[in-house]
């Protein structure tokens, strides 16, 4: 199950209120706030299964589809980096329930299938590795526990140096040698080659990134509301009962790309 940061917030009160006359603080869990809800399992572990039952069932239609927002990107882009820190991640966190993001670690790279280096990336080799590791990870966790991974990369001053201890952070179940073994032989490769055909089938093809689609199109009129306000467009194009979080006030970010 998905957790919005709204969702956690209210987990935390419910869990470790200690005010005079509520109950005392439970043992804390193995797990972050993000993810109580996210299985049977761990909501049991971090005793909070009522609190979970009870944000399930005011959790939006699951029959209406979610928002679709894939975003093209480089590991090392300043400006990718501050979309994804400043925009991306954060309306995840409160709208999860309604959005789904896809993530394509690629953006002006490109490829030489007969080349020792097969890849060349806009910022150099070690960007190169980090859209590699990236797309390890979100291979081998999944996409929840991977966009905690990525953010937590990208809002790091060193993102390589970040990615070994985010991933032991949001998925301690996956081993760094997994990841290194991932993006060392062939399935690092074909992963990124698999990047580089979906970057390179965009119709209009990309010009810069931070590139993003809204349900699978780019439209200039979309791509302006992504930068300046993405928190405001998915709560407008959510086509079910909005959440509560969509009943606050939006905020305009600059715009910048690569």
């Amino acid at each position: 199950m998905k957790l919005s940061g709204l969702l956690a917030a209210f987990l935390l009160f419910r869990t470790y209120r200690t005010c005079f006359g509520m109950s005392h603080p439970k043992p804390a869990c193995r797990y972050p706030p993000s993810q109580w809800c996210r299985s049977l399992e761990i909501a049991l572990e971090c005793k909070v299964h009522k609190q979970c039952m009870e944000l399930n069932a005011i959790r939006p239609n699951q029959t209406v589809p979610p928002v679709s927002i894939t975003l093209y990107y480089e590991s090392m882009c300043p400006d990718c980096r501050l979309f994804i820190t400043q925009q991306l991640f954060p309306t995840w966190m409160m709208l999860q329930d309604i959005m789904a993001v896809t993530l394509v670690p690629y953006g002006n790279a490109q490829e030489f299938p007969s080349a020792n280096s097969p890849f060349s990336c806009q910022h150099g080799e070690p960007e190169c590795r980090g859209n590699m590791i990236e797309a390890c990870i979100i291979h081998l966790t999944g996409p929840s526990a991977a966009f905690h991974i990525i953010y937590c990369m990208e809002s790091s001053a060193d993102v390589l140096s970040a990615a070994q201890p985010c991933l032991q952070l949001y998925a301690p179940s996956v081993s760094w040698s997994t990841v290194d073994s991932c993006v060392e032989g062939d399935l690092g490769y074909q992963l990124m080659h698999k990047n580089a055909v979906m970057t390179r089938a965009l119709n209009p093809a990309h010009t810069f990134v931070p590139w993003v689609t809204v349900n699978g199109e780019y439209t200039e009129e979309n791509e302006d509301k992504v930068m300046s306000s993405l928190f405001q467009l998915v709560c407008q194009l959510y086509k079910g009962v909005k959440p509560p979080a969509c009943t606050g006030a939006a905020v305009r970010l600059n715009r910048s790309f690569c």
